[in-house]
């Protein structure tokens, strides 16, 4: 299983960014999909995710401003990011929690996080 997101980049507060995430490879199951992301010397947080029958969790430091959404015939979730502030620079990551087929059997492997490599957003002040 492979994730792949794009985005990101540099804007000034109050401006607007959009992610996006496709999954791709032997994925069986997907329980949900979101992004999380780790500022400088701190650890990763949660952003938000939406699960396979579309609730959404958000951080409260994003509440009101971000929007998650996805396209399930893609396997591609998408973070809008409205009201950018500078704290919300970090290295975005986008996470899929699910299953996956085997390659040389009927078996599917119990659930599991997969992790995209990361996408810069920085918020100039």
């Amino acid at each position: 299983v492979q994730l792949q997101a794009f985005g990101g980049g540099l804007v000034q507060a109050g401006g607007s960014l959009r992610l996006s995430c496709t999954a791709s490879g032997r994925i069986a199951v997907i329980n949900r999909m979101g992004w999380y992301r780790q500022a400088l010397g701190k650890q990763r947080e949660l952003v938000a995710y939406i699960t396979s029958t579309g609730s959404t969790v958000y951080a409260d430091s994003v509440k009101g401003r971000f929007t998650i959404s996805e396209d399930n015939t893609k396997k591609t979730v998408y973070l809008y990011m409205n009201s950018l502030k500078p704290e919300d620079a970090a290295v975005y990551y986008c996470n899929m929690e699910g299953r996956q087929h085997s390659a040389y059997s009927d078996m599917v492997f119990p659930k599991r996080d997969y992790w995209g490599q990361g996408t810069q957003v920085t918020v100039s002040s």
